[in-house]
């Protein structure tokens, strides 16, 4: 009991603290600056913070989106790696770490994180698009076929999974392309890439 009372205590009295005022404060202007796009502003007011707590799982996680965004992959890297080594079992860093690999064309690490993200959640919604982004972008489409209709079985009128079919339909030159991008015109009348290819 005493040590329960002892943590709520501590817990209150940081509340309260400065310290955890200014992080609060630094944290609510770099979500301000992502909002205005000023992601080099956003990096720079919490910079303080990760050089006082470089262990911070959040601030790590946060300084690797923050770098994906103003895309310093590499950067952003290192810190989406550094906090999937704070939390091992977090999925966050994973997911932010494809991205990364994605958007500097590293496709196969790409699919080699997917697949572990896929191995502790199957049906996680992000990883099982990160991953049929990264096989279609090596022209392995059996594979990216699998798991698209995995997940349209699960969400059939997903309009994400059901372009990726489309992109894959394209690529492979399946006769039931133009009825696939007339399904997805009837779920989202102004969607871009059916409408471009009909």
């Amino acid at each position: 009991m005493h040590k329960f009372l002892f943590s709520i205590i501590l817990i209150v009295s940081l509340l309260q603290s400065s310290d955890f005022q200014n992080i609060k404060l630094a944290y609510l202007k770099s979500y301000d600056y992502e909002q205005m796009e000023r992601y080099g502003e956003a990096i720079k007011v919490l910079t303080p913070l990760i050089n006082k707590y470089p262990k911070g799982y959040t601030l790590n996680l946060r300084f690797g989106w923050l770098l994906y965004l103003n895309k310093n992959y590499n950067d952003s890297i290192k810190f989406y790696k550094k906090a999937s080594l704070l939390s091992p079992y977090a999925l966050d860093p994973r997911l932010g770490l494809i991205r990364d690999y994605l958007d500097t064309y590293a496709f196969k690490k790409a699919e080699i994180v997917a697949y572990e993200v896929l191995k502790i959640d199957f049906y996680n919604y992000y990883a099982n698009i990160y991953a049929i982004q990264a096989l279609i972008a090596q022209k392995k489409y059996e594979a990216s076929t699998k798991i698209t209709n995995k997940m349209l079985s699960l969400y059939p009128t997903d309009v994400s999974f059901l372009e990726l079919l489309a992109v894959i339909y394209k690529n492979t030159n399946n006769k039931l392309l133009n009825k696939l991008y007339g399904d997805i015109l009837i779920l989202d009348p102004n969607n871009i890439l059916a409408r471009s290819n009909l």
